[in-house]
């Protein structure tokens, strides 16, 4: 009997639900997308025939859609079980239309256990194409934005920068608090603090207004000293403390980075392990519901846990009007089980998840606050405290960290005589508002409506990884290309860039979800008037200004007013007449003089330079005409350059902690000596050269590159020591063997090694591995087959 086909995207969840359904399915896992859109924007989208995106399969997942379209035509039935949301429905799309499926089936899983895969398998349903559409949306629209938009910041502010339609506002966010933070004047102020003495114990209390005199500081405490004081006003209250709704996607990133030190792709990872293997719901979520059984089974669970008295069933409604109701919160499969997890990461979220889903269904926490004010038998000011006193735990005895600590005052009566043990005040400076964490940066991008859940991690990690900000302990701190990037983006496409476009253009995806908007119609409205607003850019000059610098601050050279800039070592003064004026400053504001050579080369005369670059520092000349090698084409003519004739300069690494002071003409020459050319190699032909690079000292031929360790030293490595290291395989990472050396690429004519690990075998593309399907022999494969798959 031909089996039932099951498919979802990872191999975790795979061997978790092929245990539950047994023999009668065969659950293979997608890993992932198998298609995507080309890398090149030419041919990603074609606008003119209506945003028609063009995927091609990733080469990587050739295999994967192999074995699926194999088992595909033995199944009598296949079910697409991806995620439970927009990325799922694309992904099943995805691998119907790459595989070739007729009408295959689909169902979600919202948790992966046994009751729920097999409820979900009784009733599955088509493909959702509005879903499946919004996501296309999303794609194509954020790829339209960040190519156009990063190509014109490559041309106007630096090439290799990016933008993005959820990065940029999240980065203005950012940006905008940093310029707080700057024009903040802060103001001095006073903080008085007293001790008293009752006849039930002691308590602190703090006067009830800040002076910013010090005089009137240094009167209260000299009048407060010597004066007799009384308990003016006792004033108490009881309160209720509710629990918080269980978690989505957002708030259990928050409470992970605050409570756990997670960042959101930290918390994520995590999160999709204990989902695989089927402990909590899906975590890709913004609904605060949970479904009826779930709440049963909580309930129970705090009744045997914590009483009868604990337990208040709760109903939480979600207030975002795009939220997917028939997703539940994030919660435990089985609350009853206190902790989950094959990793340290793993079981904390999960303790945490647990004790806020179970918490959710208990009974408020009741609390007594008091309030006291003392006065003193003086013109000054009331003194105050406030104190509190836990009557009943309630959810609090479940989410102990959530409880906060409690201030108990003495018991005190309205006219009681106090004693003053000590006052005192304290200089302080009001702060300028503090810089966004992660969590609280999604907490402020949820509020104001932009993004989704799903994308909040990934933005954290783009801003970060394209060195737009820089994470200092858990503060986010945009850095000077970022505030340029932001500045230059809030200038130019101020409505591209806000709150209100981002939200409503994520209001249009949603609606497109619930198919009540149409996919081409909202493409065409969006990117008709965007384009043109690129277009109408491409006149901008350069820009790279950070704002006018110190008025203390002038040009050293003409002595006009001078701007923050951004170089590529970093920002600077520069002269506002630039470039009639190169007059520059360090930031700092000391004077920026042009380079004095520490000597000349005496063979050609030219001047030699110390200097500082992204890499640390370096020596630096200019090569004579004889000397400057000529780019040749394809067809060996010279190349014809553009624009005017750029210098030819050689430049050589000056060792870690040199003294650049005492770098003397003979070390920039011997330095300036590498590249050395070595001699030809005996088996080529081809030069065999030694150098310095980035990573330390190599030798290197025809494409091949091997480091040099101690004692080999690039400065005196002989023509054979050198042939002899570059004979060395090089060493795979730790799980890898080279299983051979394939051959020449047919185009390139670099060496193609094939390498096997755990997965199987595979080719390298750069950084990137290529598996191979299983069928292909190790032992047969060629360098065009070879080629082939690194395509």
């Amino acid at each position: 009997m031909a089996k039932r086909l099951l498919i979802v995207e990872s191999p975790a969840k795979a061997r978790t639900i092929q245990q539950y359904l047994g023999k009668e399915y065969e659950v293979l896992a997608s890993v992932g997308h198998v298609r995507d859109l080309p890398k090149s924007n030419k041919d990603a989208v074609d606008i003119e025939d209506g945003f028609v995106p063009r995927y091609v399969i990733s080469p990587d997942k050739r295999e994967v859609i192999e074995k699926i379209k194999t088992a595909a035509g033995k199944a009598e039935e296949v079910f697409l079980a991806t995620d439970p949301d927009r990325e799922g429905e694309a992904i099943a799309w995805h691998v119907k239309e790459a595989v070739g499926l007729k009408k295959p089936h689909r169902v979600v899983f919202h948790e992966i256990t046994k009751a729920a895969v097999e409820e979900a398998l009784r009733h599955p349903r088509a493909i959702d194409e509005n879903l499946r559409q919004a996501q296309e949306a999303r794609r194509v629209l954020d790829r339209l934005v960040g190519y156009d938009l990063s190509g014109l910041i490559w041309k106007k502010v630096r090439y290799g920068l990016s933008a993005g339609r959820v990065q940029s506002p999240a980065l203005r966010i950012l940006a905008e608090r940093e310029r707080e933070i700057k024009a903040f004047i802060p103001e001095t102020y006073y903080t008085l603090d007293a001790q008293f003495k009752a006849t039930g114990g002691e308590f602190p209390a703090k006067c009830t207004e800040e002076p910013t005199d010090p005089k009137e500081a240094a009167r209260i405490v000299e009048e407060g000293r010597s004066a007799s004081w009384t308990v003016a006003e006792v004033k108490e209250r009881a309160e209720e403390r509710n629990p918080r709704p269980p978690f989505t996607t957002s708030t259990l990133q928050q409470a992970a980075s605050t409570r756990l030190g997670f960042s959101p792709s930290r918390t994520m990872r995590a999160a999709q392990k204990l989902y695989e293997a089927g402990h909590i719901t899906y975590m890709r979520t913004d609904s605060v519901s949970l479904g009826k059984e779930a709440v049963e089974k909580l309930a129970l669970v705090a009744e045997k846990e914590f009483g009868r008295e604990y337990v208040e069933v709760r109903a939480y409604k979600t207030k975002s009007k795009n939220a997917q109701e028939a997703h539940e919160a994030v919660r435990p499969t089985d609350p009853s089980r206190k902790t989950a997890g094959a990793t340290a990461d793993e079981n904390g979220l999960y303790e945490l998840i647990r004790n806020r889903a179970l918490s959710s269904q208990m009974s408020a926490a009741k609390m007594l606050r008091t309030s006291v004010k003392a006065k003193a038998n003086a013109a000054i000011p009331l003194f105050s405290a406030n104190g509190s006193r836990l009557i009943f735990p309630g959810w609090l005895a479940c989410d102990t960290k959530a409880r906060g600590e409690d201030v108990e005052l003495p018991k005190l009566a309205e006219g009681e005589s106090l004693t003053l043990l000590s006052l005192g005040s304290l200089e302080k400076q009001t702060e300028p508002p503090n810089r966004y964490t992660e969590a609280g940066l999604i907490k402020e991008l949820e509020k104001r409506g932009i993004g989704r859940p799903s994308t909040y991690a990934s933005t954290m990690k783009t801003i970060q990884d394209r060195g737009y900000v820089e994470k200092n302990g858990r503060t986010l701190m945009p850095t000077a290309t970022g505030m340029v990037v932001s500045g230059w983006l809030e200038e130019h496409f101020t409505h591209y860039v806000s709150d209100s476009f981002t939200a409503e253009m994520e209001d249009e995806l949603d609606e497109i979800a619930r198919g009540e908007r149409g996919y081409e119609a909202t493409l065409t409205e969006f990117y008709t008037p965007f384009s043109k607003a690129v277009l109408s850019k491409e006149g901008l000059p350069k820009a790279t200004s950070l704002g006018p610098v110190p008025e203390e601050f002038v040009c050293p050279l003409c002595q006009a007013e001078m701007e923050f800039k951004l170089g590529r070592g970093g920002i600077f003064m520069s002269c506002t007449r630039y470039p009639e004026c190169d007059g520059a400053r360090q930031e700092d504001g000391t004077e920026l003089k042009s380079d004095e050579p520490i000597g000349n080369d005496p063979k050609t005369g030219a001047p030699i330079f110390v200097k500082t670059g992204r890499y640390g520092p370096y020596v630096e000349m200019e090569l004579p005409e004889s000397e400057v090698p000529v780019e040749l084409t394809k067809t060996g003519k010279p190349k014809k350059s553009r624009g005017r004739p750029k210098k030819a300069l050689k430049r050589a690494s000056i060792p870690a902690s040199t003294d650049l002071s005492a770098v003397s003409l003979a070390d920039a020459l011997h330095y300036l000596s590498l590249p050395r050319e070595l001699g030809t190699h005996p088996g080529t032909g081809k030069p065999v050269m030694a150098n310095i690079g980035r990573f330390g000292p190599y030798v290197g031929h025809d494409g091949e590159f091997r480091s040099l360790k101690a004692p080999d030293d690039p400065y005196t490595v002989t023509l054979d020591r050198a042939v002899e290291v570059l004979a060395e395989p090089k060493r795979p990472p730790k799980g890898v063997d080279i299983v051979r050396e394939v051959g020449k690429h047919p185009k390139t004519g670099k060496q193609i090694v094939l390498y096997k690990s755990k997965a199987g075998l595979f080719l390298k593309k750069g950084l990137r591995r290529i598996y191979l399907p299983e069928s292909q022999s190790a032992d047969e494969l060629t360098p065009l087959e070879a080629a082939d798959y690194l395509k």
